[in-house]
């Protein structure tokens, strides 16, 4: 691209400076596309030092917290056999963990940004730790809510704080294939929570298997704060700061069309496989524990294995026109779809249903992109954890709203019976049919709008040659830079107008200074002798010009 820059730019854009000419010849180089996405080549070294140091602590500390939040579907009938809880106790001992977890979702993107992901994660995970230490050890229901609670609180930043961590170290053109990893990684840890946990209960029990998760929480930590580096300091131009709050995040129109969607869809999906997955198929299907152990195991994979193809697919579907919406509506409507299928028993094989439901708790691959192209990079920490906290809630309300419902039936034969859990699960799927309706429901004023003028940030995208979401805030800065540009040039434009002003009224006023005293060509041609009688009597006193009036006076009498 021929750019002129003239020579009044040239020391201002010089490499010293860091900056170059935007290809309109307006945009410095500090708010056009960034150097390092300009042909940099790849290094496999720094790739792999990034996967070392990086991606695999922080997708460690994922996989644990996946395995406390899947734990429960395995280890609830030793829990109701040991403490004699009821639905309705089982369904708060495990949401208590996402209460917990949602409670520090909106304070934690403040802790990443100032503190790092590094300090931030490796003491959550301690206290992680300690939770799952108490647990452990409980002897009665509250004693197993505070454990909960305290791996809730210590595993809420796990997926957040790796998020944060490949954004401030993974190449840009990289973020999103890092992303389907460590999503891919931690959602193994549901793997974990089923077939080979369930080895490990029948040898040290579930205290012993609690005991050990505390052990490798607190090597987790321990490996994050060795091997993570330091957060990296700020570049130029760059900054943690961002005007747009929480608040307005939750005003805005487009996130209240995707949240709901997004919140009951796969809030539903993390309480059913984190908790009523295992009852269902015990009480309603009447599977021995062993094939319930493996439909969970086929759930988990099924869960890991839909991370990275909704991500892959998503983004294929994307470049050829595809939107992000479509496949999020399709993936939701399958697993309303499977849930539709329990409800009303159909003819079908067991782990189908399970299968489809399991991959929407993945959905999060999905949402978190399109709320990516709806609010700038700056709040993109805000925006997803105000999402996040959405899906923690959904999920908490699910866990618990089902138990209450089951919990109104009386118990048979040890167990509740199946039309409890199909009315409980029918009310939670009226509820994300509505959320699916108000999603995909017709925009208004959908036919004008394409005829309305191409937004200039689809040009500005096309030129830097980035997505659209990622030209947003080079356009907004372009759009700053300008105004305080034209505020300049008029600043300057008066002040040499100032300048003018004075430099004339110092010119008159020199001159007139400069000039000799004014005399009246009359009095200058008269003679001096007059001059001086006309001086004189100018300089008569007024009392001596009264006498002669006095006199006059005086003779009358």
């Amino acid at each position: 691209m021929n750019m002129v820059i003239s020579s009044a730019h040239t020391s201002y854009l010089s490499p010293s400076y860091g900056l170059a000419a935007d290809p309109d010849g307006e945009l410095p180089r500090i708010l056009s596309k960034p150097l390092e996405s300009e042909a940099k080549p790849i290094n496999d070294d720094r790739t792999w030092r990034l996967v070392a140091t990086v991606l695999l602590p922080f997708a460690a500390g994922y996989f644990l917290s996946y395995v406390f939040r899947t734990i429960n579907a395995l280890i609830s009938g030793l829990l109701v056999s040991e403490f004699g809880l009821s639905a309705a106790d089982l369904g708060i001992l495990t949401a208590i963990l996402f209460l917990t977890f949602g409670a520090v979702q909106l304070p934690l993107g403040s802790w990443l940004d100032r503190f790092g992901p590094r300090r931030v994660q490796a003491t959550l995970l301690l206290v992680a730790a300690i939770g799952a230490a108490a647990f452990a050890c409980a002897q009665d229901l509250l004693g197993l809510i505070l454990g909960r609670a305290l791996i809730g609180l210590g595993v809420a930043g796990a997926l957040m704080a790796g998020l944060k961590a490949l954004v401030l170290w993974s190449p840009a053109d990289r973020i999103a294939l890092a992303n389907g990893w460590l999503i891919a990684f931690g959602t193994l840890g549901a793997v974990t929570a089923t077939a080979p946990a369930e080895i490990l209960i029948a040898f040290v029990g579930w205290r012993g298997l609690f005991m050990l998760l505390a052990v490798l929480s607190a090597i987790a930590a321990l490996l994050i704060l060795v091997f993570v580096p330091e957060r990296p300091s700020l570049e130029r131009g760059e900054s943690t700061a961002s005007s747009m709050s929480i608040r307005a995040i939750y005003r805005d129109a487009r996130f209240w069309r995707l949240a709901p969607l997004s919140a009951t869809t796969i809030g539903s999906a993390w309480a059913l496989q984190g908790l009523w997955a295992g009852p269902w198929l015990t009480d309603v299907e009447e599977l021995p524990r062993q094939d319930v152990v493996m439909h969970l195991l086929v759930m988990a994979i099924a869960l890991s294995a839909f991370a990275l193809i909704l991500g892959t697919f998503g983004d294929r579907l994307r470049r050829r026109g595809v939107p992000l919406s479509s496949t999020l509506a399709f993936a939701a409507g399958l697993a309303l779809l499977a849930q539709l299928a329990l409800v009303l028993r159909w003819p079908i094989p067991t782990w189908l249903p399970w299968i489809a439901i399991a991959g929407m708790g993945a959905g999060t691959v999905l949402s978190f992109s399109i709320l990516s192209e709806l609010f700038p990079k700056s709040a993109s920490g805000r925006a997803n954890g105000a999402l996040n906290l959405l899906h923690i809630g959904g999920a908490f309300a699910a866990q618990v709203g089902i138990g209450v419902v089951v919990d109104l039936w009386p118990i048979e034969a040890e167990k509740y019976p199946p039309l409890a859990y199909q009315t409980a699960l029918g009310i939670n799927l009226a509820l994300q049919v509505a959320t699916l309706l108000w999603f995909v429901r017709p925009t208004r004023r959908a036919v004008s709008a394409r005829h309305l003028p191409a937004h200039p940030i689809h040009a500005l995208a096309k030129r830097l040659g980035i997505p659209v979401a990622a030209a947003i805030p080079y356009l907004q800065a372009r759009q700053d830079w300008r105004a305080r540009r034209t505020i300049a040039q008029r600043q300057a434009a008066a002040w040499r107008s100032t300048a003018l002003a004075s430099i004339v009224i110092m010119t008159a006023i020199g001159w007139m200074l400069a000039m000799p005293p004014f005399t009246s060509p009359a009095i200058r041609d008269l003679p001096q002798s007059r001059v001086t009688s006309s001086e004189n009597a100018s300089a008569v006193p007024v009392q001596a010009q009264a006498a002669p009036k006095d006199a006059v006076i005086g003779s009358t009498h």
